[in-house]
């Protein structure tokens, strides 16, 4: 059985940050992804709505929290590609979307490409492309 590599830090650390953004939002906390988004951060959603702008994707997650219906979106990170300097990662993986409905639960899912960048020693969210590939 081949032998697990080890994650290097900026790998470790993006991983991580990604779990904490996945409990924020479960716990409906807009305000407090704001420090893991880039000021000029760009996102397309994954009805290809473009969100420019930290106020802007924060203020995007509120309102989605506002939704009596909205349960979360978790992203599944499967990959981190680091670049030599260590400054910009990108991350690919799955999301899925719940929604409570009349009849239980309804879903959505996709695949997504995000990039972080190292911004005073933090990884930051530069930018972010979800793909909805099935719903239901």
């Amino acid at each position: 059985m081949p032998k697990e590599r080890a994650l290097s830090p900026a790998e470790t650390a993006v991983r991580a940050r990604r779990k904490l953004t996945n409990k924020l939002i479960a716990a409906h906390e807009a305000a407090r992804l704001r420090p893991f988004l880039a000021a000029d951060v760009k996102l397309i959603a994954g009805d290809g709505a473009l969100i420019l702008g930290a106020d802007a994707v924060v203020e995007a997650f509120a309102g989605q929290f506002a939704d009596p219906a909205f349960v979360t979106y978790v992203r599944t990170t499967e990959q981190v590609q680091v670049d030599e300097a260590e400054q910009r990662c990108a991350e690919r993986g799955e999301w899925t979307a719940r929604w409570r409905t009349a009849g239980g639960e309804s879903l959505m899912r996709g695949t997504y490409l995000a990039v972080w960048r190292k911004q005073v020693g933090q990884w930051v969210l530069e930018s972010e492309l979800y793909v909805t590939l099935a719903e239901g």
